[in-house]
């Protein structure tokens, strides 16, 4: 079962991504994680990918496919995973499935987080990322044991200035903007889940489960 967790800003994605894998059993593949790691250690992909978000700008698709692609090889990976933040476009979305097609497998169901602008620009507002992880924090529904310290790794806790809601709309325009063309890939697929990310987070795993577990699935 491979799955893939579409949404904006704010929608839940790392949350339930996180969650529905630990249900299901499988891996959870994390852009994010996969691009710090990298970093961190210092391989060649990872100072390629560092010197473009030095520079404040977005990692290409090549290298963030690359990556990917590296870490889906491995063991761990080829039967199964769920997907947080990849695919976001047309050609991230192409890559993935000419490399499961290589091992006679394909996305089983891309999730689609449905949250209102109003919970959005909340949800933003409050949230707190750790420096050192990438652990999320939110001041109201899950905020940390220490105020200002990862419960994780005990690093420091900031919030991106993007997150101001002044700057949240132009976000989720931006979001529309590059994502639709993938929501419609996979619609058109009969692959995409439309699930409500509003209420309760185990509630809303609970639809999620429900929606990647129907026939074939």
């Amino acid at each position: 079962m491979f799955v893939i967790f579409l949404g904006p800003p704010g929608a839940g994605k790392g949350t339930q991504a996180h969650k529905v894998a630990e249900e299901l059993g499988i891996l959870h593949v994390a852009t994010g994680d996969i691009l710090r790691e990298d970093v961190k250690q210092g391989s060649d992909l990872g100072l390629q990918a560092k010197s473009f978000m030095d520079r404040g700008e977005l990692v290409p698709d090549d290298l963030v496919i690359a990556m990917i692609m590296e870490r889906i090889s491995r063991q761990d990976a080829v039967s199964s995973a769920v997907f947080d933040g990849f695919p976001r476009n047309i050609s991230q979305a192409e890559a993935l499935e000419s490399r499961l097609a290589d091992r006679g497998a394909s996305v089983s169901a891309a999730v689609y987080l449905k949250v209102s602008e109003a919970a959005l620009v909340s949800r933003l507002a409050g949230r707190w990322l750790c420096r050192e992880c990438g652990a999320n924090y939110h001041e109201v529904n899950h905020p940390p044991a220490q105020v200002g310290r990862c419960d994780m790794c005990g690093g420091t806790l900031y919030q991106r200035s993007d997150d101001a809601p002044e700057t949240v709309h132009r976000r989720l325009q931006v979001f529309l903007e590059q994502t639709e063309p993938a929501l419609e890939y996979y619609r058109q697929r009969g692959l995409l889940a439309e699930v409500p990310g509003e209420g309760p987070i185990a509630e809303v795993t609970e639809r999620i489960i429900r929606a990647v577990s129907g026939p074939g699935l």
